[in-house]
């Protein structure tokens, strides 16, 4: 006689269970029923592949999270099966099949190297350590190719949720899934009790628990929730160039510290297309000419010899767009970047000195026409969520925060007040009859 297990899930869970992949992130709100689905899952995959061999893990931060949230949805659903047992002590699960499933904590995730499984529940993965998975449970699938599912409600930009959710939004291998369940669509909860919530709720926190919102943790952040707004759009997918239109450029060229570059098409339309986000530091110019030459190879070839990480994607050039500082002479050489730019090739225009605050409010004019590639632009888009305000002690507002997320922020700010549309006419045409190289000046001494 079959087994069944006495679970009816509801339709977007059914979604989940039937259209899953062997690496999967699921993001919904509070009382969506994750865990059930969680642990349900688990039980049907120890059913239908299981046997004495098979092993799961359901993790959470504590082990007694682990114990608190699912240990009675086991006893529950695989109770039900006649035959199954359970080791209470040890918060372990074993079906008819012999297959187990344990409840585990990651506080003390050291102690489980060495086991192996063929499947995985990371739940709240943004509260545990990104090393949990990258070097303790990620190596204990490999021999069995097992499943992982993380599961949980966003907590901001720096945590292992969201380094999952963009890997699985820039997955190309089929390996990954993900699925996003806010409460405005799921309508599993009543209108009444979202709205008695969202008065009793700081805004962020609601947005945060109830409408899966990465942005709503980063107080004071500028584009975060544009850049939510983009990913429900669909705006934040794979993007391939368009071989009829240029490649343009935006820089911010740090001194000092890492500089930016974001590669972008500008269609007719007035939408952007965001190819590719390159960044580094300690580096001259010499060193972007050659990131430059190296995106302008043909597609899918080899790129120069001294840049052996970087692909070629077939970029024929057309505006680079630089701030007004690039001006500057600098004392050991007398000369400016932008002249040494154009020895290498590369020639510039330069963005308007506007106020800061009018670029800031340029850019987020700009970003709901935007569309991202979301394996190239990974960690552009990272740092465009978490680039916020100062804040003083009193809670008082001193504009930007000079971080790791200013780069990538001046770069587009550049591009959005700097690109000139005009100029961009023409620049590509015919584009299959230029060569990659043509706007270095190396095949014709052209530039661009």
């Amino acid at each position: 006689m079959p087994c069944v297990i006495p679970y009816t899930p509801r339709p977007l869970q059914r979604r989940f269970h039937e259209q899953r992949t062997r690496f999967c992130v699921l993001l919904c709100h509070r009382r969506f029923g994750k865990t059930v689905a969680a642990v349900n899952d688990l039980i049907r995959e120890a059913l239908r592949r299981g046997g004495e061999d098979w092993r799961a893990a359901y993790a959470a931060p504590f082990l007694g999270q682990a114990k608190a949230v699912a240990w009675d949805y086991c006893r529950r659903f695989a109770g039900a099966l006649p035959g199954t047992r359970f080791l209470e002590s040890e918060l372990v699960c074993i079906l008819p099949n012999g297959a187990r499933i344990r409840l585990v904590g990651t506080e003390n995730a050291d102690a489980l190297r060495g086991l192996y499984l063929d499947d995985l529940v990371l739940d709240e993965p943004a509260d545990m350590e990104r090393q949990v998975w990258s070097q303790v449970f990620r190596p204990m699938l490999a021999d069995r190719q097992g499943r992982a599912l993380f599961c949980g409600t966003p907590r901001g930009t720096d945590n292992l949720l969201y380094d999952v959710w963009q890997e699985s939004g820039a997955d190309t291998s089929g390996l990954w899934s993900r699925f996003r369940f806010p409460a405005s669509v799921t309508g599993y909860l009543p209108g009444a009790e979202l709205a008695a919530a969202r008065r009793a709720m700081d805004e962020s926190e609601y947005r945060q628990e109830f409408e899966c919102s990465f942005a709503a943790a980063l107080r004071g952040s500028y584009y975060a929730a544009l850049l939510d707004q983009a990913e429900s759009e669909g705006r934040i997918t794979r993007l391939a160039p368009d071989p009829a239109l240029p490649v343009h450029t935006a820089w911010d060229l740090g001194m000092d510290d890492a500089t930016a570059i974001w590669f972008f098409q500008a269609e007719p339309s007035g939408a952007w297309r965001m190819l590719d986000y390159y960044e580094s530091g300690g580096e001259g110019l010499a060193h972007y000419a050659r990131i430059l030459r190296g995106k302008a190879a043909p597609a899918g070839s080899g790129a120069p010899g001294d840049l052996p990480f970087l692909a070629g994607r077939g970029f024929v050039y057309g505006q680079h767009i630089a701030p007004r500082d690039i001006r500057v002479r600098e004392l050991g050489t007398g000369q400016s970047r932008l002249e040494s730019a154009a020895a290498l090739g590369i020639r510039f225009s330069v963005a308007p000195g506007l106020p800061l605050a009018d670029g800031i409010d340029a850019t987020r004019r700009r970003i709901p026409r935007l569309w991202f590639d979301a394996e190239h632009c990974a960690r552009g888009i990272r740092a465009l969520r978490a680039y916020r305000r100062q804040w003083r002690r009193h809670g008082e507002a001193t504009g930007p925060l000079h971080d790791w997320t200013s780069h990538a922020a001046d770069a587009l700010r550049y591009a959005a007040t700097g690109f000139r549309p005009d100029m961009a006419a023409g620049t590509a045409a015919p584009a299959r009859a230029r060569t990659g190289y043509d706007m270095f000046g190396e095949d014709s001494g052209g530039r661009p």
